[in-house]
């Protein structure tokens, strides 16, 4: 393949040095394509047969550096668990540049895995397979569901063995995003009271994903009010879909409104607000009732890095910034309470709404009902009680708790007029059937390890691709895991 056939055109890379380092990837010894993402290649305007071949498996493994690339590690700091790091980075990623889509839009093409970086911090910059895998499903399962994500190009074996707890198979992902900047860079320069870098980094920002705030008169203000929307928007999407991101620190944050970082990610089977899976999460920080407050508490963050540019004034920059920074709760409220009556079936807003959605949530969590079949065995009922309520009903520990709220959820449809079928099919639409369950994904995983068995990755992958509509022979994929099915825990993998 001519490496020549990547089109990059790459700006981040044009700012000055102290935002990266440049290196290139550490080359490996027999790659071996795991999967290619045929669809997403496309929309790259990238051949899909050019990037199977032997030289388009190089790239991704970080053997061959294309033509126009200008690879690079970007420098951050960040939050962790809610202590201060002052110098992260990418430790095992380097971004290889910056592609237009067909669409007409930027995205970075980043490979995760790809070797050590100058903020590896004694790291060995690898990813085993499991956490690769992992990425690609979920990530792939998100854009799929339709809510804002970083995408998965490509996954290739190594040939090598990663030490972590044991010796597993290496991998490399070939990431793709709107863009890779976090949170995090502000707060690397706003530590180092480099307000020239502050000004390039959010110039930059601006252009690339807000150029209509280029003409506004306060345009860094701007900037951190449209930052500050998206992310109240894309958490009440995880919240909404029973996701638990696992490790919220501000380096995994993105400016763009993406889900990035895809490390102990998991998505809920029976209901509680307290649900954690991430094993380094010991205190429940990042649990799913704190996803919320922990985007408020990190955009927190993202304000006080931008004061310098707010105002030369440091109480009147302040107080532009807690303005700013308490709307999130309210943007979070619309963006949630909006959504949550999609799912619930209902076309108008009514007062007493919130009430019943949170009424269902907290039976729903006293009775261990499965999250996503709840909502979408809902999608299924008339305004009439029949023998369709029976699947829901067998979900709850009590079938009275649902019957008793069903009551008033049917006394609210009537009062929307909308036709049984008109809104099933919107129902349907909201609640899909098949999300990454964990079960589901750590078969994958075992089995592309112990055995070099992809096949139920495969399946997994292109099940997920269609979420919301039902397909014929994959009843397993939609099932709640057997109690020896049941994962407690998600791993990192670094």
């Amino acid at each position: 393949m001519d490496t020549s056939t990547f089109p990059f055109d790459n700006t981040f890379a044009q700012l000055p040095e102290r935002f990266y380092a440049r290196l290139a990837p550490t080359p490996v010894s027999s790659p071996r394509l795991v999967r290619l993402n045929d669809a997403l290649a496309r929309q790259l305007s990238l051949d899909p047969a050019q990037l199977t071949c032997a030289s388009g498996i190089e790239v991704f493994a970080g053997n061959v550096v294309p033509e126009h690339a200008d690879p690079l590690a970007m420098a951050y700091a960040g939050f962790q668990f809610g202590s201060w790091v002052p110098q992260l980075g990418d430790g095992r990623a380097i971004l290889l540049g910056e592609l237009i889509d067909c669409d007409g839009q930027r995205r970075d093409v980043q490979l995760k895995g790809a070797g050590p970086t100058p903020f590896s911090r004694m790291g060995d910059g690898r990813a085993g397979l499991g956490p690769v895998l992992r990425e690609y499903i979920v990530s792939e399962a998100m854009a799929a569901l339709g809510i804002p994500t970083t995408r998965s190009l490509a996954a290739v074996l190594t040939g090598e063995q990663v030490i972590r707890e044991n010796n597993l198979p290496g991998a490399v992902l070939t990431r793709v995003a709107s863009s890779h900047i976090r949170v995090g860079p502000f707060q690397y320069f706003a530590a180092r009271r480099d307000t020239e870098a502050l000004a390039l980094l959010a110039d930059h920002v601006i252009q690339r994903h807000y150029p209509d705030l280029t003409s506004v008169d306060e345009p860094y203000l701007a900037l951190l009010g449209a930052v500050i929307e998206r992310q109240a928007a894309l958490v009440a999407q995880w919240q909404l879909i029973g996701f638990i991101h696992g490790v919220m620190n501000t380096d995994n944050m993105s400016i763009a409104g993406e889900t990035i970082d895809y490390g102990p990610c998991a998505f809920m089977d029976t209901y509680h607000p307290e649900t954690v899976y991430s094993s380094i999460d010991h205190r429940g920080r990042y649990a799913y009732q704190n996803q919320p407050p922990i985007a408020h508490w990190n955009l927190a963050g993202l304000a006080q890095a931008l004061l310098p540019l707010l105002s030369e004034n440091e109480d009147e920059a302040v107080e532009k910034a807690t303005a700013a920074i308490n709307t999130f709760p309210e943007c979070f409220k619309a963006s949630y309470t909006a959504g949550l009556g999609r799912k619930l079936g209902l076309s108008t807003v009514d007062v007493g709404d919130e009430v019943l959605g949170s009424d269902l949530l907290e039976r729903m969590a006293r009775n261990k009902a499965d999250f996503t079949l709840t909502f979408r065995y809902l999608s299924a009922l008339s305004q009439t009680q029949n023998d369709a309520d029976k699947p829901v009903r067998a979900l709850f520990e009590d079938p009275d708790g649902f019957d008793q709220w069903a009551v008033l959820w049917r006394r609210r449809l009537a009062h929307d007029g909308v036709a049984d079928s008109e809104r099933q099919d919107q129902m349907r639409k909201a609640n899909p059937l098949y999300i990454p369950r964990n079960h589901l994904v750590e078969a994958a995983i075992r089995a592309a390890e112990d055995s070099d068995d992809l096949a139920p990755f495969n399946h997994l992958v292109t099940v997920l691709a269609s979420p919301y509509q039902q397909q014929p022979g994959a009843d397993a994929y939609a099932e709640p895991p057997a109690p020896e099915q049941v994962v407690h825990q998600t791993f990192c993998g670094t």
